[in-house]
């Protein structure tokens, strides 16, 4: 005898038997974005997706503060339905690398789209006789295990970005580890370490006022952020790139009409002049791609940083 199926059950057998019939009007109800702590990048990029994403999508999208170590995992777990995304940038990545985690950033998600490209710049203490990355990565061949840099977070892009450097050019210099960046940065300025990695943000002020002398940016190509400015890989590292990348993810095996639907409306928002212009202003430029351009681009970090942090012997603090 055949029951007679409620609303609700209805719902449930069309969204397991055909996607495509929930995906559709997506979405109908408030769409969570789960990042990172209130005040980082990811935060206040993620405010910005969800001041712009409702204008097309008819929802409001909900900016939801967790901790750093605590994004994946909750989205893995979360029901694969478009309503819960996450937008995390190094740490859900090198996390993983680092130490065991309850989720896999390749297995566990569906990449929806690249978001902000951050680079640093290589800063030292004007009283060091160089003036580029070449220059540098010279001295430090001459004095070998003479010079220090100034790191917060262990596997942060700061960090990060200055062991890729000394592998790529086979120099040693010596890591000091910093609890925040306000302190490594002023350290810097004050001659006790002779350099480190920065965002642009944090160091603008610093190079225009001459404290800090800064000799090249991460990115692989010159940087409207910084004009004039020569690239790391300039100085004789070709291919060398460190950069912060933000992106925002679905669990994984979210319908691909539901992602398809925010990877549009999300590019959408990312490429209206005045969102381009004040993230310019932040020191990050928006990079939106396809699902497929993530999913390469995730591949690729995570072998580029997993080598890194196993020649350089990283663990986890």
């Amino acid at each position: 005898m055949w029951k007679r199926l409620g609303a609700g059950e209805l719902m449930l057998v069309l969204a397991l038997c055909c996607p495509e019939a929930h995906t559709q009007h997506y979405p109908t109800k408030p769409v969570r974005i789960v990042t990172s702590e209130p005040g980082a990048g990811s935060d206040l990029t993620a405010r910005v997706l969800a001041q712009g994403m409702p204008a097309a999508l008819e929802q409001s999208f909900i900016v939801e503060n967790r901790p750093s170590n605590l994004l994946g995992g909750m989205v893995a777990r979360a029901q694969p339905d478009g309503y819960t995304l996450l937008l995390s940038g190094g740490s859900f990545l090198i996390g993983p690398l680092l130490q065991k985690l309850p989720y896999d950033p390749v297995k566990d998600f569906s990449p929806i789209t690249l978001v902000i490209s951050q680079p640093v710049v290589l800063v030292v203490h004007p009283s060091l006789p160089v003036k580029s990355a070449t220059d540098l990565i010279a001295l430090a061949k001459a004095h070998s295990g003479k010079l220090n840099y100034a790191s917060t977070e262990t596997g942060g892009i700061f960090h990060l970005a200055a062991e890729f450097s000394k592998s790529m050019s086979a120099v040693d210099i010596v890591r000091v580890p910093y609890k925040g960046i306000s302190q490594a940065i002023n350290d810097t300025i004050a001659g006790q370490v002779q350099l480190t990695f920065v965002s642009l943000g944090g160091a603008d002020s610093h190079i225009k006022s001459g404290r800090l002398r800064v000799l090249a940016i991460s990115s692989v190509r010159p940087s409207a952020l910084f004009p004039g400015l020569a690239t790391i890989a300039a100085a004789g590292l070709p291919g060398y790139e460190a950069v912060s990348l933000v992106a925002a993810f679905a669990p994984a095996r979210t319908p691909s009409a539901v992602v398809n639907r925010l990877n549009q409306e999300m590019a959408r928002v990312l490429m209206e002049a005045e969102v381009k212009e004040k993230f310019l202003n932040a020191g990050a430029e928006t990079i939106p791609g396809s699902p497929e351009q993530l999913a390469t681009t995730l591949k690729s970090e995570l072998m580029k940083w997993g080598k890194v942090i196993q020649n350089a012997g990283i663990k986890a603090e």
